[in-house]
């Protein structure tokens, strides 16, 4: 309500102004007629620029406008700020920053400030039009500096509902070289969640930067006095902000067990709930025609049989009757379908819901809160949403919930301790339309750890990226923690492993050259550093630095009289590592290429040596003291990053599936029912039957085709006798994401024996899925018949059957029933068609040689 009066009462000034401005451009159009006609878009700009306007109305109607702007980065010299407040972010904006703030009043006698003159908040159009403002005073003396006076100019770069954004531009050109640099500082101010008292809180952040006008010598050194003014200054303005408001404290708002205590853990679903779900005029008016309905059959007796009635058989007995009887029926179809979505969203819970970390290391713990103003492909504007969280190759799911545009979730999804920390934490919400759909995305976001604080990471919104995100202005609430619950060990055991690979002792660094590795790249205090080297980076010039190695990223620091360049990247970021010869260029020393992935590093790309056909950053690095051991280790940290499941674990997981591998209990129905299959692919091919056969043999061409068919960590076991001519095996995967957003695990059992009828074989197959939503109600089984064919019997001929038998119940059974059946034909010909190739490929070479 105060919004809509706030922007109410701007329409009206805005009308009023300019009602008021056509009758003096009346006049003065009588008065002189020529001064019209000079008048010019300039002219107007600044007009525009100079006329001043009411605080409040000025920041609801840039809330209200289009050209919203995102919340800017912290500026690169650091954070002089970092409180959270008892105050909501409105207010503390109005405290801040409205005219005649007492605030900025008492501060400034603090300080010893004098002179201070505060401009009016006026429009700035250009690009993104934005709020802005001019204030001058004189800064009092200090032990180095005498008294100067200083400018700021103060402009508005976000304002969206409870978030501001302000960018400060100092000058204080009286200063010793004053005019070759201007100070930058960036309030922002969010909010941080509600207290339990019901109090809203707010989070201030402050951090500076400096813009260099001019090249100078004495760069190093205005810089180290601009920080150390900068804190003192900052240090009164924090003691003075908290007279005023109450500080929480930040390490309880970051703390994990104390967040997520207040989360709604008790059961959202009551009477008062389903009173609102049902609370509509389709259940309200189907009941009273049914009531109404009741009623008139009560009050009326029973009748003799008329027209083409019968004893046990009323007919309408006009089309009144008839329509109102098919109005009835409509009515309580669709009732049913709201209590079936009603009953399904009380009760489906996501496979990964109350599931535990498992062993030592790093823990990533995610509080799916809620979502805000999600998209839909559907008529009703409402959705199935569920989240897939992705983070070093786990994947863990929430729960469905049914027709909702804000879905709320409070679930908690736990990852396997990781023997480094996570980069990255891919997240997308999508639509649910079966099992093995990927294509209704209702957006994705990813979240970088190297990006954020932990108090940032304990209560943030994410803007959904993608075409439908964005329509709709999509957002995702997480509380998100990353935990090492095995201390200095996991680091330990970190380094022993890449030892092996790297073939040199590395050493555990000190906490002082960690933190100052940390402060170098602005990292989070869990980054630990690795190894540094001496190299130069090549790019029109080389340029000599240090590269530092880290279990996440890879970064160069020069510092070329006072010019520094500062960069990093992450491991996952890196498509391909090349070794050049050595050139004269070079100096005679091998070239080191990094290619990082198409869209990725962009931060980095001052850096880079070229940006290839692909649009891909090339690195180029050179004459490091020891080549062969820097191109080692950078080569043994990149594949630890990019294979996190390594050969060992792969192998455990095998073995644990097999000795846990359960035939399904009606799978002997399932191979010996035909009734039930639908003919999804037939072909014949000029390839012999038993070289056909050999997708089933679990040979070299066997484990190539279903790779590149989506099929991860596949493993078969080998064909064992049940029953005279009746052979059997076991076979287990994992889908990619490109096949299942699931990336569910399968496991399947096969029976092959000979067809008497066609001197061809039959292999029956059984498939159990893992990790998707609806897994337990279903499986599916699939029959192949492969026979000879041709004259000379030179060829084969296909058949496959799909089936699927439901074990369950589901609301959802015929979406996932053609899901399937859709999908599962797509794959079986394009499985088909590579094994034709393969076999037609290695023919020809074996008729060459």
């Amino acid at each position: 309500m105060g919004d809509t009066k706030r922007l109410l009462k701007v329409i009206a000034n805005r009308l009023d102004r300019i009602f008021n401005k056509k009758d003096g451009s009346s006049s003065k159009a009588e008065d002189s007629p020529e001064t019209s006609t000079i008048l010019s878009d300039s002219e107007d700009f600044v007009e525009s620029l100079s006329s001043p306007c009411s605080f409040e109305e000025a920041i609801a109607l840039m809330e209200s406008g289009d050209n919203k702007q995102e919340m800017p980065d912290n500026l690169p010299g650091g954070v002089l700020v970092d409180q959270v407040y008892v105050v909501s972010p409105y207010d503390l904006n109005a405290f801040l920053f409205a005219p005649n703030s007492q605030f900025r009043k008492d501060l400034a006698e603090l300080q010893g400030t004098t002179n201070m003159q505060e401009g009016p908040w006026t429009w700035k159009h250009g690009d993104t039009s934005c709020l802005m403002r001019v204030v001058s005073y004189t800064k009092a003396a200090s032990k180095l500096v005498k008294a100067v006076n200083a400018t700021e100019e103060q402009s508005y770069v976000r304002v969206s509902k409870d978030e501001f954004a302000v960018l400060v531009s100092v000058s204080t050109p009286e200063v010793p070289y004053g005019s070759t640099f201007r100070v930058e500082l960036l309030y922002k101010i969010m909010p941080s969640g509600e207290l339990s008292s019901g109090e809203k809180s707010s989070h201030l952040v402050v951090s500076w930067g400096m813009m260099f006008l001019q090249s100078t010598m004495m760069k190093g050194m205005i810089e180290g006095g601009t920080r150390q003014g900068l804190k003192e200054s900052f240090d009164q303005f924090s003691d003075l902000l908290a007279r005023n408001f109450k500080v929480l404290d930040l390490a309880d708002l970051s703390d994990k067990e104390h967040v997520l205590a207040t989360l709604q853990t008790e059961d959202p679903w009551n009477w008062w709930t389903a009173i609102k779900y049902f609370s509509n005029f389709t259940v309200v008016s189907t009941l009273f025609m049914l009531l109404y309905v009741l009623l008139h059959i009560s009050r009326c007796s029973p009748r003799e049989p008329r027209g083409l009635e019968f004893k046990g058989l009323e007919l309408p007995d006009s089309f009144g009757e008839l329509v109102t009887s098919a109005i009835l029926i409509i009515q309580l179809h669709r009732v049913y379908n709201m209590v079936v979505h009603f009953v399904q969203a009380r009760f489906q819970m996501g496979t990964d819901h109350g599931l535990k970390a498992n062993g030592d290391g790093w823990v990533v713990t995610v509080a799916l809160i809620e979502a805000v103003d999600l998209a839909s492909l559907e008529s009703t504007g409402l959705s199935d949403p569920y989240v897939i969280l992705t983070c070093n190759g786990q994947t863990r799911s929430s729960s469905v919930k049914l027709q909702t545009s804000d879905p709320q979730w409070n679930e908690i999804l736990e990852f396997d301790a990781m023997e480094e920390p996570p980069s990255v934490l891919d997240v997308e919400v999508f639509d649910f339309d079966g099992p093995f759909d990927q294509d209704v995305s209702l957006g994705r976001a990813e979240i970088n750890f190297l990006k954020h604080t932990s108090t940032e990471l304990a209560d943030m919104w994410i803007v959904l990226e993608g075409k439908l995100a964005k329509s709709a202005q999509s957002k995702l609430h997480l509380r998100i923690f990353l935990d090492n619950n095995k201390g200095v060990e996991t680091i330990k055991e970190y380094l022993e492993k890449m030892e092996k690979e790297v073939g040199r002792k590395l050493n555990l660094q000190s906490p002082q050259r960690n933190s100052t590795f940390q402060k170098l790249f602005g990292l989070p205090p869990e980054e630990f550093l690795i190894k540094e080297f001496t190299c130069y980076l090549k790019r029109k010039m080389p340029l000599q630095g240090r590269m530092f190695l880290s279990a996440r990223i890879l970064g160069f620091y020069a510092n070329l009289f006072g010019h520094k360049t500062k960069f990093f990247f992450l491991w996952e970021d890196i498509e391909d590592i090349q070794v050049h010869p050595p050139t004269w260029a070079s100096v005679g020393s091998p070239i080191l290429v990094i290619i990082l992935r198409k869209g990725r590093g962009i931060d980095a790309r001052h850096g880079a040596k070229s940006i290839d056909e692909e649009g891909r950053l090339r690195f180029h690095f050179q004459s490091f003291a020891s080549f062969g051991v820097a191109s080692r280790t950078i080569r043994a940290l990149w594949r630890a990053r990019t294979l996190p499941y390594q050969k060992e674990q792969v192998m455990e997981e095998h073995e644990e599936q097999e000795e846990g591998f359960v035939i399904p209990e009606d799978s002997e129905y399932v191979m010996d029912n035909e009734g039930k299959r639908s003919k999804i692919y037939s072909a014949e091919f000029p390839i012999k039957m038993r070289s056909m056969m050999g997708i089933f043999d679990g040979g070299s061409l066997e484990h190539r085709i279903m790779q590149r068919a989506g099929c991860m960590n596949y493993e078969t076991t080998s064909w064992e006798p049940i029953k005279p001519d009746v052979f059997e095996r076991r076979v287990s995967y994992r889908f990619n994401r490109q096949m299942s957003v699931f990336g569910g695990d399968v496991t399947c059992t096969q029976q092959k024996f000979p067809n008497a009828d066609t001197g061809g074989w039959i292999v029956n197959e059984v498939m159990t899925l893992h990790g998707v939503p609806f897994a337990d109600h279903f499986h599916i089984n699939f029959r192949y018949e492969i026979e000879k064919c041709g004259i000379d019997e030179s060829g084969c001929k296909c058949d496959i059957y799909i089936g699927i038998v439901w074990l369950k119940s589901s609301d959802f059974q015929q979406r996932i029933d053609r899901n399937i059946s859709t999908k599962f034909t797509i794959r079986v010909k394009e499985i088909f068609e590579q094994v034709q190739k393969e076999i037609l490929l290695m023919s020809q070479n074996f008729n060459g040689h």
